[in-house]
């Protein structure tokens, strides 16, 4: 080879890298982790989904495409306008390119906005409603770990199924438990039930007694907390002290976590039927995933902290894959891929940004029946992904052709 020959492929090698370097924006990529820290979501999210994160970003190798990545975290407080603000500021000031975590819906469905505005990519693990995939879904956004769609039709179904065919709703008042409440009703309708009444409680709530009170008078034979977090851990003690079990009702948590029954405790929880989209003790990779987890948080992971996980962990794989941190292209790509890894074996992520992956329908054991710190579950059924989650044909979501 000719001195100029070598010195055009050194000039060819030099000019790739360079354009390389130019699909990534500030020749880094910084992921960000808007969560509830101290409030009625930290328990089942808080520190857990920013450790989730951070082992995602170490498992990946902590750089991507050859180039750092980034990682900051935020409590937003379970108010969309903070949280809205922190993500700008991220955007316009931090040079943040995606945002994860979120937890509580109407948070998420605020944060997603400003990732179709900002061309960003956001995905939520913690927020429930299926309103982030159907009406209100956007080219950048997506749910990761669960949504009122498929609880209702892992719990609400089995509960229906069962012989639990009239309802009242105890529901928290804002976009997640409308929709809970919403999808849950629709399918105990579909199957013959009737909905006797529904009450709705200010986020965050510490009485129940007047909601539980109306629910008794109903005479509904399940009573289903379209809640979450303390305010279900809450309304279930409670309907402990007012006797509501005792006498003949039974109470449906639409949406609880392993971490509602450890702060419950077994006597209050067993025989509770609820809906996961992870248990750490499912084989010998969750075991050990939960190991690593429990030994930086001091206590087993939720489906959030491992959906953080998993979201964050697929984000990077799809940068890689594309080449580029552009918002869209990455969102494309990460359409197209299948989802394998410590949360979910052949997820598939729909055009409407749904990821649907195999859901648990889990029975809380008796005292008894439990062998040791947080062995909680009987796993009853496994819900494929196709029937878990709507047909992303029938969500509403103008992505979808």
């Amino acid at each position: 080879m000719s001195i100029r020959s070598i010195i055009g492929a050194v000039a060819l090698v030099s000019i790739a890298g360079v354009a390389s370097a130019a699909e990534l924006s500030g020749n880094t990529v910084k992921i960000g982790v808007l969560t509830d820290m101290a409030a009625t979501y930290a328990d089942l999210a808080g520190k857990g989904t920013v450790v989730g994160a951070q082992m995602a970003i170490e498992d990946f190798g902590g750089k991507v495409l050859g180039v750092p990545i980034e990682f900051v975290s935020a409590d937003h407080q379970n108010k969309a306008d903070i949280a809205v603000s922190k993500a700008r500021e991220w955007v316009d000031v931090g040079n943040v390119d995606m945002i994860a975590g979120l937890v509580t819906s109407s948070v998420a469905l605020a944060v997603q906005e400003v990732g179709r505005e900002k061309n960003i990519v956001t995905i939520s693990s913690g927020a429930a409603s299926s309103r982030l995939t159907g009406k209100e879904c956007a080219p950048t956004g997506f749910h990761w770990a669960y949504d009122t769609y498929a609880l209702a039709n892992g719990t609400g179904l089995a509960v229906v199924k069962d012989g639990g065919d009239t309802w009242f709703f105890i529901t928290a008042d804002y976009a997640f438990g409308h929709s809970l409440e919403g999808d849950v009703a629709a399918i105990v309708k579909a199957n013959g039930g009737k909905v006797l009444g529904r009450v709705r409680h200010p986020f965050p709530s510490s009485d129940f007694a007047s909601f539980l009170l109306q629910a008794q008078a109903s005479g509904a034979k399940i009573i289903g907390l379209a809640n979450g977090g303390a305010d279900t851990t809450n309304a279930i003690k409670q309907a402990g002290e007012f006797g509501i079990v005792d006498g003949g009702q039974n109470l449906a948590g639409l949406l609880v976590f392993i971490t509602d029954v450890h702060s419950l405790g077994l006597d209050a929880a067993q025989g509770l039927l609820l809906t996961t989209g992870w248990y750490w003790d499912l084989n010998d990779e969750t075991r050990a995933f939960a190991a690593r987890f429990e030994k930086r948080v001091g206590k087993k992971p939720t489906m959030i902290h491992v959906g953080t996980y998993s979201s964050v962990l697929n984000y990077l794989r799809a940068v890689e894959k594309a080449g580029t941190d552009d918002a869209k292209v990455v969102a494309d790509t990460l359409k197209s891929m299948t989802i394998n890894d410590v949360f979910a074996k052949g997820g598939k992520v729909h055009p409407n940004g749904r990821m649907a992956h195999t859901m648990y329908l889990v029975k809380v054991k008796t005292p008894k029946e439990s062998k040791g710190p947080w062995d909680y579950y009987t796993v009853i059924r496994e819900i494929p992904g196709e029937e878990a989650y709507r047909d992303p044909k029938e969500s509403g979501c103008p992505l979808v052709k």
